[in-house]
């Protein structure tokens, strides 16, 4: 029997925010292990913590959908930073700095603890930049939506990676974005075109900066509440929409709302010569469950 924990990402409060399984001591489990155990917590992603390859960073993990291995996720580097250094220092407030092994490359995460909340926050380990692709001429049927819906201002749909990769469709309010949702035949049609499986929408929010959505069925998440990697790689969306300037610039994104999830995320960007140098995630994380599962056979 394996050890996990379960907890909600992106929030403070118990059942809400982005809910994230943490399988420990997963040194011994191969890929398809790993894949079937995901497949059983049926979450967005499930995270795997093993020994690390260098003893100076904390651990080396593996994420997963319920269908498929990713280089790199945000809420599962949140939850699984949160959940390792609270185990390493125990009850009372800290503040602690990590190193996670993950697939993408090197992610370090500061976790602190103060007035009984947990919060982290990472550096991306991929700096977002623009990929193949490109966006369908059938985008606003694939959302369900007009076409004079999509963009607003200087924004407009685009893809971008940082590891993983997104379809980025501004939406021209939040009620475009609240009737949006995957409409089929157009939706494969418009993954295909963008050799993507998932779309990341985004709009000005009433009590944020932007809300967003993000949509990825194809991979076994109908709708996500919280993307930590789409949110970082949202840098370079923002950047060619003329959002960016030289310095830091700080974001309070919104998401998972329209689930009854709701999901609060910060970014922040650091510009430098017109180019992006750095992109930071923060968010709390709150424990929810633990217990042991069966390891599957190989």
């Amino acid at each position: 029997m394996l050890e996990f924990r379960t907890l909600d990402v992106f929030t403070a409060r118990p059942f809400t925010g982005n809910p994230l399984a943490v399988v420990l001591g997963a040194d011994g489990l191969t890929t398809a292990q790993m894949q079937t155990i995901a497949r059983e917590f049926n979450l967005s992603e499930t995270i795997f913590v093993m020994a690390p390859r260098n003893a100076a960073h904390r651990a080396r993990v593996r994420i997963f959908f319920p269908t498929a291995e990713i280089p790199f996720a945000g809420h599962p580097t949140i939850g699984c930073a949160v959940l390792l250094a609270g185990m390493d220092a125990g009850p009372g407030d800290f503040e602690a700095h990590l190193v996670l092994e993950e697939e993408a490359g090197l992610v370090p995460v500061t976790v602190w603890r103060r007035g009984g909340v947990t919060e982290a926050e990472f550096t991306a380990p991929v700096i977002p930049h623009g990929t193949e692709g490109r966006v369908h001429g059938a985008l606003a049927d694939a959302l369900g939506l007009a076409a004079g819906e999509i963009g607003f201002g200087a924004h407009r749909p685009g893809i971008w990676q940082g590891g993983p990769r997104f379809l980025y469709v501004p939406v021209a309010s939040l009620d475009v974005l609240a009737r949006a949702g995957p409409m089929q035949p157009h939706w494969d049609a418009v993954m295909a075109a963008a050799g993507v499986d998932s779309a990341y929408l985004y709009t000005p929010g009433a009590d944020c900066d932007f809300r967003a959505r993000m949509f990825s069925p194809t991979a076994g998440i109908p709708e996500d509440p919280a993307t930590g990697s789409a949110t970082a790689i949202l840098a370079a969306q923002l950047m060619a929409s003329g959002a960016l300037r030289d310095g830091e610039t700080r974001f309070h994104l919104r998401q998972g709302v329209e689930m009854g999830r709701a999901s609060d995320l910060w970014m922040t960007v650091e510009v430098a010569a017109g180019a992006i140098r750095a992109v930071r995630i923060r968010g709390a994380a709150v424990p929810l469950s633990d217990g042991r599962i069966a390891i599957p056979e190989a």
